[in-house]
């Protein structure tokens, strides 16, 4: 039986869910603040299939991407989110940007369209939200881990989420 998995990629404007049923970006119209981090959890957990998860894998921050104010509130968007898997007892992972590339495209310093190329051309997916293809990408890390891997991908690929701290009742690897 394949294990549940869920991918997320936390982002201030367009936070994506990847799970069994697909992948899904969360809208979340003029919010700031506070109000924007509860509509975009709440997005997260509406369907119930994240909580119900056998393992999230959450991007790490990315810390060289923002400075100033939008770094402090996508810190603080993920920090909600995680208080939430905690509070949930979700396993979760933390998996950071460079590495997600890594296991995606061979690089770690791959583009956004390199990971939509390999997403196309691994998986046949032709998505067009760069989110999205990062919370699908996210969902088949967990899913290899767990020993169902959704794509065949070079064993360099898949040895890059050995970097990751996977959680101990999730893991089956």
């Amino acid at each position: 039986m394949t294990p549940c998995v869920t991918g997320i990629d936390p982002s201030l404007t367009g936070t994506a869910v990847a799970n069994h049923a697909g992948t899904k970006r969360i809208r979340i119209g003029n919010l700031r603040g506070s109000a924007r981090f509860s509509c975009i959890a709440d997005g997260i957990f509406a369907d119930g299939t994240t909580q119900a998860a056998d393992l999230v894998v959450i991007e790490g921050p990315s810390y060289g991407s923002m400075s100033g104010a939008g770094h402090h509130e996508a810190a603080g968007l993920w920090w909600h989110i995680v208080y939430r898997l905690d509070e949930l007892e979700v396993p979760y992972a933390v998996v950071p940007p460079s590495t997600l590339k890594k296991y995606a495209t061979g690089r770690g310093n791959a583009t956004k369209p390199d990971m939509r190329v390999a997403l196309l051309k691994r998986a046949g997916l032709d998505l067009r939200d760069d989110n999205e293809v990062d919370a699908w990408w996210l969902r088949a890390a967990g899913l290899e881990v767990l020993g169902h891997p959704l794509v065949e991908l070079p064993a360099a690929q898949r040895d890059a989420l050995n970097k990751v701290t996977w959680p101990v009742k999730a893991v089956a690897r």
